[in-house]
């Protein structure tokens, strides 16, 4: 039970921290103590990697401001757990077997033997590609703290934009572009597909053969590829003489690319979100519900949960009794835990639109806005129509932060209550016929 809540605790604890700080005078603008509640929002969106903001980032906070939500940014998008595992084998102390499980659990390591090794590596890695990214950046940007600030935050998938527009300033110059893009992709797919990219050409097995890509590998780079594909060709078509008119043809190729990326959870965009068609938000919508990969910076249902829901419904199709995915069968838990995770977020999402149409009655805010609100919140995307956050009342504030940070822990904290409690059943039930459908 202390495990499967230490987690939660200690996000909570670094988002009051976070408040306090974003709140004192020397990370304000105007170096007075700020507003609670836009300190304690902002906080909980960068600790939960969304993006999501009340006031304009460049101008109500400071230099030591900006950098304390980037700091808040690199933790949530790590983990609590993952950095003090990381700081507690950079000074050589021995970790605990149920905080290695639960690393074993989060990153989907099969074995207790490299954990250490692996989170190292996690770490190291993210340093290394948003240093690249930021020496990218830096040859079109020439300011360092610009392209470290934007470097992480593609990285990390979080929106914050210390730019007027997001990063619509940028969409002339297809290298940020296609960097920042870059980087999101990497930070979706999850670090244990880039540990297992980086090394199985590598590593040899027992026998003396080369290693391969995992099963988990195989899916989350499939369904990854194939939805940025579809969301491509999408917005493409759909948009092509609406908000890509007028465009360039590389402009509009290199615009559609981002924001096939950008619903993925990242929350950045080169247009305005309100500006699109109601189509294009649709299939925004849709995106931002499926999310990244696991153990990455994305939350959303994860493209395996869809990868193994899609896989049963074939395999019931067709009679069979099993999900095979790449003649690999996939176990009865898994298949269970995934209707949890799905059932769990559509019943999520009912209870936070409900609560957002009773707390905003009387901001003429529309349902369609609310409801885009409302996934971009639990999915930690950070995408916003127009002025939706900041007219949202206080209790509305409240809910979306309930809602980024059950959605940052959402899924996970489900297959860990599952996972934590095997309970035989000695007794067996007769059969009987249920009518269904």
């Amino acid at each position: 039970m202390k495990g499967r809540f230490s987690v939660a605790l200690g996000f909570l604890a670094l988002i009051a921290v976070g408040a306090f700080i974003l709140a004192s005078p020397w990370a304000r603008a105007d170096g007075a103590w700020g507003p609670l509640m836009t300190s304690l929002f902002t906080s909980c969106s960068a600790v939960c990697v969304t993006g999501l903001s009340v006031v304009d980032v460049a101008s109500e906070f400071s230099f030591a401001g900006q950098i304390a939500l980037l700091v808040l940014v690199e933790i949530g998008c790590l983990g609590l757990m993952t950095v003090s595992t990381f700081l507690m084998v950079a000074i050589g102390r021995r970790l605990s077997l149920s905080r290695e499980f639960t690393l074993m659990n989060a990153y989907g390591v099969a074995e207790v033997r490299g954990v250490k090794g692996l989170i190292c590596w996690v770490v190291g890695s993210m340093l290394v590609m948003e240093g690249v990214g930021a020496a990218i950046l830096y040859t079109r940007l020439h300011d360092a703290y610009l392209s470290i600030f934007y470097s992480v935050m593609g990285f990390c998938n979080a929106g914050f934009s210390i730019l007027p527009g997001s990063i619509a300033s940028f969409a002339k110059d297809p290298l940020i572009v296609v960097t920042l893009a870059v980087e999101t992709i990497l930070g979706s797919v999850g670090f244990l597909v880039l540990y297992n990219l980086c090394t199985f050409k590598f590593l040899r097995r027992p026998s003396g053969a080369r290693g391969r890509l995992t099963l988990h590998s195989r899916v989350v780079l499939r369904f990854s590829f194939c939805l940025l594909a579809i969301a491509f060709v999408a917005f493409m078509v759909v948009e092509w003489n609406a908000a890509l008119a007028g465009m360039p043809f590389v402009e509009k190729l290199t615009t559609g690319f981002y924001q096939a990326v950008t619903p993925r959870t990242c929350g950045f965009c080169i247009t305005p979100t309100e500006s699109l068609r109601p189509l294009t938000r649709h299939v925004y919508t849709l995106l931002m519900f499926i999310g990244g990969a696991p153990g990455s910076a994305a939350a959303g249902m994860k493209v395996t949960t869809l990868a193994v829901l899609i896989y049963t419904l074939v395999a019931l199709c067709r009679g069979e009794a099993e999900t095979v995915i790449d003649r690999r069968t996939v176990p009865t838990e898994i298949v269970r835990e995934s209707l949890v995770i799905f059932m769990a977020l559509i019943a999520f999402t009912g209870v936070v639109v409900g609560a957002l149409l009773v707390t905003e009655d009387s901001t003429g805010l529309t349902l369609d806005a609310l409801f885009f609100e409302a996934v971009s919140a639990m999915t930690t995307t950070g995408l916003s129509m127009g002025d939706t956050t900041a007219r949202l009342s206080t209790a509305g504030k409240c809910v979306i932060m309930c809602a980024m940070f059950v959605g940052r822990l959402g899924a996970l904290a489900v297959v860990m209550m599952i996972g934590d409690r095997e309970s035989a059943r000695h007794i067996r039930y007769p059969q009987e016929e249920l009518v269904i459908g």
